[in-house]
């Protein structure tokens, strides 16, 4: 049977208050949070662009958007090629930091005697000047590949063990003990109680470590990094410094901050998704 006029009347009555609410939903979403940095991004870019004519700086001391966007250009395939490089050697320092750190502080979580032994020694590593660590794993990896994933691996660990150990010991006192009311093992309860409960620490650790592996990495270029298109964004800093190529410079150093904010929004999105609506921070996230 065909709708009424009357039903159809009211159908739309209905729809176009939903669309219209939509519509002024999203503008206000876009006004909070898009607007403001938009606008300062483009003044920011802006100043950028005129301070440097108005003082008369050479485009080799301070150079200006135009000039950083023109040096990628020009280099864009050296530019590329370091950047992929660059990721590689995140990714694997970024994925041995969060494997190594989550088991590690599961090790350490499961007896005080151990973490009272090991930890303090991952605070001492956490300690030590990278440039003073990074020439040690050189000798000991050779230049290369190799000694830059380490260095990675080695700035992005301790983001990741203290922030899953902080986790696994700040768990519910009533949930741990209702788990001991059905006789529950020490090791159902790591599994069962205490990693879901510390994901939220988890994810937090993983989301600075992440950023911090593309530091590792650069930092290790710098140190360990070879050329023959095998160096990475530090390579090229490197390179471009000794041929005074300041434009060249911002521009890596552009693409690595990309690239670190590219790397935290995927471990945010995956932290939302794992973390689903059943934690207060990913259900603040949705609203």
């Amino acid at each position: 049977m065909s709708m009424s006029t009357t039903e159809v009347a009211k159908k739309e009555m209905i729809t176009k208050p939903e669309q219209g609410t939509k519509g002024s939903y999203i503008r206000d979403k876009f006004m909070q949070y898009f607007l403001g940095p938009i606008i300062a991004f483009i003044l920011f870019v802006a100043l950028w662009q005129v301070i440097p004519l108005i003082i008369g700086m050479p485009h080799y001391i301070f150079p200006k958007p135009t000039d950083v966007v023109n040096a990628a250009i020009s280099d864009g395939s050296l530019l590329w090629e370091a950047v992929k490089v660059t990721v590689l050697e995140s990714v694997i320092g970024f994925v041995l930091s969060g494997v190594i750190g989550i088991v590690t502080s599961i090790i350490l979580a499961s007896s005080k005697i151990i973490e009272r032994s090991i930890y303090p020694y991952a605070i001492i590593l956490q300690t030590l000047p990278v440039v003073a660590v990074a020439p040690i794993v050189v000798i000991w990896f050779g230049a290369g590949f190799n000694s830059i994933v380490v260095v990675s691996f080695l700035i992005g660990f301790f983001p990741v063990i203290s922030n899953t150990l902080m986790g696994l010991n700040s768990v519910d006192k009533n949930m741990d003990e209702l788990f001991s009311l059905y006789n529950a093992s020490k090791w159902q309860k790591m599994w069962k109680l205490r990693i879901p409960s510390a994901m939220p620490f988890i994810m937090a650790g993983l989301k600075v470590s992440c950023t911090l592996s593309i530091v590792g990495a650069i930092v290790g270029e710098y140190v360990a990094g070879v050329g023959g298109g095998e160096g990475g964004l530090g390579y090229a800093i490197t390179v471009s410094a000794i041929q005074v190529n300041t434009s060249f410079i911002f521009a890596c150093a552009i693409a690595g901050a990309i690239l670190g904010v590219s790397f935290y929004l995927l471990v945010s999105l995956i932290s939302n998704k794992i973390l689903g609506s059943w934690h207060e921070s990913a259900v603040k996230n949705e609203k």
